[in-house]
């Protein structure tokens, strides 16, 4: 059986798959969320559906952080069918990683930097993990530096999810905590964020790529330490302040406070928490 699609409005104070008012789905901006399939839908799906309602925050003459992965490249289609529709004009996209880029040139997007454009109007990007505060794990891509950059330069940071991404604490799926390091004594540095964290059960892995095991590296020539936590790491300001101290690292996975607006897809339907 086809499964509708609704859209759940909620306050700001509540956890974002909280009951709200559920009502159809409508588009002031005229722009269509896709057809969803019959049965269970798959994650694929359910991302599709978040990014294509994300779309609709976008207006003609605005200048875009286009985000990266899997979630983020539906929306970045999405932006493309519209340009080459007619739909939306005049946008120019800020790409956070070389993959985000190709995509970008190969849809025709028009594209510059935060040279050119210091101040953006919108982001669009998925995460990995997302807790009740609208704080974010992000990285496990690697593109966590380049999404940081532009993300902190944009009036309104969108955020798109399906609902296996919600977590009650950051590093609570027990997934990575991406930390961007530079490559040079990159052991000594794994050694030392391992450490830092040893109290709450931390392994700090490198993370490799291709059948060799050679290090991945960054579109910024950098490696990336994966940190797993067992437990609850506490106030993550604090653990962010720690981890930037450390002479050898880039920057971290944590986005804190800079979400405005999160959507996420799920079964029953989109939920929207505003900030």
């Amino acid at each position: 059986m086809a499964i509708p699609y609704y859209r759940r409005f909620i306050g700001s104070e509540k956890s974002a798959m909280e009951t709200g008012i559920v009502v159809p789905s409508s588009t002031p901006s005229g722009l269509l969320a896709p057809p969803l399939s019959s049965g269970i839908l798959t994650q694929d799906e359910l991302k599709k559906i978040a990014a294509y309602k994300a779309v609709e925050y976008v207006e003609s003459g605005m200048v875009l952080g286009l985000g990266t992965g899997s979630t983020a490249k539906h929306a970045v289609d999405r932006i493309g069918e519209l340009l080459r529709q007619g739909k939306l004009k005049n946008i120019i996209g800020i790409p956070t990683s070389k993959k985000t880029h190709e995509q970008a040139v190969s849809l025709g997007i028009p594209l510059s930097d935060l040279d050119s454009h210091p101040v953006l109007d919108l982001a669009i990007d998925g995460a990995d993990e997302v807790d009740p505060h609208l704080n974010l794990v992000k990285g496990r891509g690697g593109s966590l530096l380049r999404e940081k950059m532009v993300e902190c330069a944009c009036k309104k940071f969108v955020v798109i999810v399906d609902e296996s991404k919600l977590v009650k604490y950051l590093g609570g799926s027990g997934l990575a905590m991406p930390v961007e390091i530079v490559p040079f004594c990159w052991n000594f540095t794994a050694a030392r964020l391992q450490k830092l964290f040893e109290g709450y059960g931390c392994v700090a892995k490198l993370r490799t790529s291709g059948e060799n095991g050679e290090p991945f590296v960054t579109d910024n020539g950098n490696y990336i330490v994966d940190l797993y936590f067992k437990e609850d790491i506490g106030d993550l300001n604090v653990a962010s302040d720690e981890i930037l101290r450390l002479a050898g690292v880039v920057e971290h996975g944590m986005f804190l406070g800079m979400a405005t607006t999160l959507i996420v897809a799920g079964e029953l339907g989109i939920t929207i928490k505003n900030k």
